[in-house]
């Protein structure tokens, strides 16, 4: 019986999934973004932060036993699941736990995907789960995990690997597979510099999204094989995966909505990070936040609604095709396009133009901003133009190959005492 046939399959077998979600990474391609927080911890569509989106899959799907394996300058991101995600029920067996790299097996730090599980086997044991959901955390997407895991069970699977059709340019950065007429995953290659087409879809190849599903057996027994192998990189897409289609039944889960490639993005880069914030302005983008059938959780300080103040012909405080979050006021400026996270003040005379403005921002009179990312915290001067010549922009701030521009207070010389 399929799971759309029996959702009650589905609930028993999320019940009895453990997810850890791996929010270790460095997301060094968001260049300043991740100078003083890890990837997952980064801010993303007004009021949340990346690692919520994973973290709401999971409890939307049901499953409410979760890890998070922390690393790179955790201390935001572990502030901000304390904070936000402390609700679940322990009398249930229901948590979020913290795992940061302690060295409970080995005397070294998380040196791969798989080593980062591997490290937390004895937690893995204790919590006696069926089945293993491993996630990035680093992703945005909103997906029923509950369907992968019966798909995973109803094809008699070791392994399953959530998989989508990308171009093969994007492909170089990603696991690239190859499978057979059931699915079956026959080749793998991590991040590689010539990806292979699908059979019949030139240009298209099929990419894994970074997330398993492993019987609990099966998952040890490879953790501690890989373990034993000097030469291992000690990473899912390198060295597991690779070394577990030939002898295992390892199956591709293709990530679709309706029949159709289903919502996905991996904001790893300054230009994907502004453009993914910019979609969701849309009339009808593709990531809905709105729906209450699949909410979004998070973290939420308590805000006064968004003010918008004066109405002169010369100072105007409004917004249009915009997003502004709660906390914020816009004094007499213009807002066309943009993204304001929470308490954001852009005073009067400013302009403010297809821009991601995170936490926390204070945009002084008569400043100028297109076309840009300001971080958590900065104080923008009286006057400053930001976005309007590249070239003087490159001479203080981060200018990215799509031509967004990133400010940071480092960058404007400026100390913030907000924990990023």
């Amino acid at each position: 019986m399929s799971a759309e046939q029996n959702p009650r399959f589905v609930s028993r077998l999320t019940r009895n999934t453990l997810a850890l979600i791996l929010a270790g990474g460095r997301g060094s391609r968001l260049k300043h973004l991740t100078r003083w927080r890890s990837k997952p911890a980064v801010p993303f569509a007004g009021k949340f932060r990346i690692i919520d989106f994973p973290l709401s899959n999971c409890i939307n799907s049901g499953i409410r036993r979760i890890g998070v394996l922390t690393q790179y300058k955790a201390h935001s991101l572990i502030l901000h699941i304390q904070r936000g995600w402390g609700f679940l029920r322990g009398e249930f067996d229901e948590f979020v736990e913290l795992l940061p790299a302690q060295q409970r097996i080995e005397n070294n730090w998380y040196a791969g995907t798989a080593d980062a599980v591997y490290q937390n086997l004895d937690i893995i044991r204790n919590h006696d789960p069926d089945y293993v959901l491993v996630l990035a955390g680093d992703h945005i997407y909103k997906m029923d995990y509950g369907t992968m895991i019966a798909y995973h069970v109803e094809t008699g699977a070791d392994m399953t690997v959530g998989c989508l059709e990308v171009d093969l340019e994007t492909a170089k950065s990603y696991g690239v597979m190859s499978i057979d007429d059931e699915h079956r995953v026959t080749a793998f290659q991590e991040k590689p510099q010539n990806p292979q087409s699908i059979p019949g879809k030139q240009g298209v190849a099929l990419a894994s999204m970074g997330i398993y599903i492993f019987n609990k057996g099966f998952l040890f027994e490879q953790l501690i094989k890989d373990a034993d192998t000097p030469a291992s990189t000690h990473d899912f897409g390198k060295d597991i995966i690779p070394g577990a289609i030939d002898k295992y039944r390892v199956m591709a889960y293709p990530f679709l909505e309706d029949h159709k490639q289903a919502y996905w993005r991996d904001v790893g880069t300054v230009d994907s990070f502004w453009k993914a914030n910019q979609e969701l302005i849309g009339v009808t983008p593709e990531l809905n936040l709105y729906d209450t059938s699949w909410p979004i959780w998070t973290y939420q300080a308590q805000l006064p609604p968004a003010k918008f103040v004066f109405d002169d012909e010369d100072r105007r405080g409004m917004a249009v095709d915009s997003m502004v979050s709660g906390g914020c006021i816009v004094s007499g400026a213009v807002v066309r396009h943009s993204l304001l996270f929470s308490n954001v003040r852009v005073n009067s005379y400013s302009e403010v133009t297809e821009s991601v403005v995170l936490p926390d921002v204070d945009i002084s009179r008569k400043c100028v901003i297109k076309k840009a990312v300001i971080d958590r915290g900065c104080l923008i001067p009286e006057g400053m133009e930001i976005g309007v010549d590249p070239e003087e922009d490159a001479k203080r701030f981060y200018v990215s190959p799509g031509g967004v521009t990133l400010v940071t207070p480092e960058m404007l010389g400026q100390v913030t005492n907000y924990v990023r």
